[in-house]
């Protein structure tokens, strides 16, 4: 950890993002406002040098804190939480948030958002992940952040917009050009008008039955998006852009869909 760790403020919000491995990149916000998940995958993406933002690792590899200040009693209090898989590392996130001695809250388990089995499959692209890469970093966000290979400068105004990242799930079975123009159509779709950074995973129910089971899945191709919540799904046609969007919440942030 470096020497020159900044201060800690007295009232704050922080999130630690993890790694598989235990490696662990976190941020402090004093003006209580953002959630820096993007920023986080980002830094990850950066150290380690990764083909993209690990997304998924959120929201199961990550852990907030809020000190808050009650104002009935003047008093600071504080709400810690973590995802069962890092909850054990609760003396680590103790001293990089100095809270001693806190005992941390277990955060509810959402097996549709943390499946287990979904997350290795992961491995085999984000290898550096699973690894002990002993890194922990403090992302200070008053300086410029570089998303993209650009610099920018990331406000409490217009950070919970800045942040969000989508998840989906694609069931397929078996590869085919029928696949492949399915692929390409929601590429092409998520990248026009969604507007915010997501993961697409694609899974062969062929291949994999027991993912289809765990996900309810009981028809192809069905594309499904895990995260924000609320989950939502389609089922057969993937061509029609306005029905994808509406269907899958999306807002459109790029045309006037």
């Amino acid at each position: 950890m470096d020497s020159d760790k900044l201060s800690l403020p007295k009232l704050f919000k922080g999130i630690a993002l993890f790694t598989p491995g235990g490696d662990l990149v976190y941020c402090i916000d004093p003006h209580k406002q953002g959630r820096w998940h993007l920023h986080l995958c980002a830094t990850l993406q950066e150290t380690l040098g990764l083909s993209e933002p690990p997304h998924f690792l959120v929201p199961c590899y990550t852990a907030t804190i809020d000190h808050w200040l009650d104002p009935n009693t003047q008093q600071i209090k504080t709400f810690a939480e973590a995802s069962p898989l890092v909850i054990r590392y609760q003396a680590l996130l103790n001293c990089i948030f100095g809270t001693k001695e806190l005992v941390w809250q277990s955060a509810t388990w959402h097996e549709d958002l943390c499946d287990r089995m979904m997350l290795t499959t992961y491995r085999s692209s984000f290898p550096l992940l699973w690894e002990e890469n002993d890194l922990v970093l403090r992302l200070d966000l008053s300086e410029p952040v570089d998303l993209n290979n650009r610099q920018t400068t990331v406000s409490p105004e217009n950070s919970e917009t800045e942040t969000q990242a989508h998840v989906f799930r694609l069931f397929i079975a078996g590869h085919s050009p029928a696949t492949e123009h399915i692929l390409q159509t929601l590429h092409e779709i998520l990248e026009k008008y969604l507007g915010h950074p997501y993961t697409l995973k694609v899974i062969d129910v062929l291949s994999h039955p027991e993912q289809a089971e765990a996900n309810q899945v009981t028809a192809t191709p069905t594309l499904v998006k895990v995260w924000p919540h609320p989950i939502r799904r389609i089922v057969g046609d993937l061509n029609n852009i306005g029905k994808i969007l509406q269907n899958l919440g999306v807002r459109n942030q790029k045309s006037n869909w």
